[in-house]
């Protein structure tokens, strides 16, 4: 089949001396434990870095702040979630004395509950949002200034964004 994997058949009279055999040993066995020629497998470059200017450089902290709007809207949907299963746990198990109620229909009862707590929580967001629509911002300069203001409109399906 494969000449390569097949063994070959060996005459009987060819056999090895025991000194030939324990040579052919050792060499398989030095083989074996010979360690694999070592391979860079990663290079860190030691040369110092060039220099841009005389700036020394300046940590610059990475602080990635919510806006409290989204927060307080995050905390409200956890509480009307909680809210929720707490009421529809009651319900059931309030419901389990009664008669044989299947968890579909306190579902179906916890429904409403949870459309009015979801509503109550997106007229809360709303309102707080209404409340910071009218902003002033001061600047105060010192030398000349140019102030251009620039309203920005974007419609559509795709973002097309024009710039007045």
């Amino acid at each position: 089949m494969y000449p390569e994997t097949t063994p070959t058949t060996s005459r009987a009279d060819a056999r090895m001396t025991d000194d030939q055999a324990a040579t052919e040993a050792r060499r398989i066995i030095a083989d074996a434990y010979r360690p694999a020629p070592e391979v860079p497998t990663s290079y860190r470059d030691t040369s110092p870095l060039p220099t841009y200017g005389e700036a020394p450089p300046v940590l610059q902290p990475d602080r990635r702040i919510v806006p409290a709007w989204a927060a307080g809207t995050a905390v409200a949907g956890i509480g009307v979630g909680a809210a929720c299963v707490g009421v529809g746990c009651g319900v059931w198990l309030a419901c389990q004395g009664f008669a044989a109620v299947s968890l579909t229909s306190v579902l179906f009862v916890t429904l409403p509950i949870a459309a009015v707590a979801a509503v109550v929580a997106a007229i809360g967001s709303a309102l707080r949002s209404l409340k910071n629509v009218h902003s002033e911002h001061h600047h105060h300069y010192a030398g000349p200034v140019r102030q251009e203001n620039t309203t920005t409109h974007t419609r559509g399906v795709f973002a097309r964004t024009t710039n007045h």
